[in-house]
């Protein structure tokens, strides 16, 4: 071997010791696990609560909807959620209401078909405690809300799946997305359970 070689070698030995001393000395991240949320087994739910006339408070739900989210343990705010219902598939349990809440009075379900949220930011408040930021969807407009969420818990199913869950609840201000209402009815309380299966 000649001194060129050698020299080679030895620049290349060394070369290879430095990046395997650098990638062994950079931390290691966790990427956080993908769920699909459990609509099939009926295991989430969206429900919401409206103000009749000040004096009580009708209860209802929307029975289609789809979404997916991440989670990751170790680092919360690498989580994210994205969900999408299908308004015409509100009920509260009254078939002529649900035809004057779906009309064009209230959130114009043959108009508007779809509502959603994504998330854009999640912190960890503490206890299982988190706030989400992110982009809610309703009646053709788009503003940004803040959920209140709490982590319910996480583990494996008996049908060998990993599952999370959690809830969420938030104030919809009818007027911010459009919705021609007023009064004691100007506002939504939305419940929001979710229970994830791991991808």
């Amino acid at each position: 071997m000649n001194k060129t070689q050698l020299n080679k070698n030895v620049f290349s030995k060394t070369a290879l010791s430095t990046l395997l001393s650098a990638a062994a000395a950079m931390p290691l991240t966790v990427s956080a696990a993908d769920y699909v949320i459990d609509t099939d087994g009926a295991h989430a739910s969206v429900n919401f609560k409206v103000s009749h006339l000040g004096y009580s408070f009708i209860n209802g739900r929307f029975n289609d909807f789809s979404g997916d989210f991440s989670y990751d343990a170790d680092n919360l705010s690498a989580s994210k959620i994205s969900m999408t219902v299908n308004t015409s598939s509100l009920d509260s349990n009254h078939a002529e209401r649900d035809k004057h809440l779906t009309g064009n009075r209230f959130i114009n379900a043959s108009k508007f078909p779809e509502a959603s949220f994504t998330s854009t930011s999640v912190t960890d408040l503490g206890d299982g405690k988190l706030s989400l930021e992110g982009d809610m969807t309703l009646y053709g407009v788009t503003k940004p809300i803040t959920v209140d969420a709490t982590f319910i818990g996480e583990g494996k199913d008996p049908w060998g799946g990993y599952r999370a869950g959690f809830m969420g609840t938030t104030r919809l201000e009818l007027a911010d997305f459009g919705i021609p209402v007023s009064g004691a009815s100007s506002y939504v309380l939305l419940e929001v359970q979710v229970e994830g299966v791991r991808k």
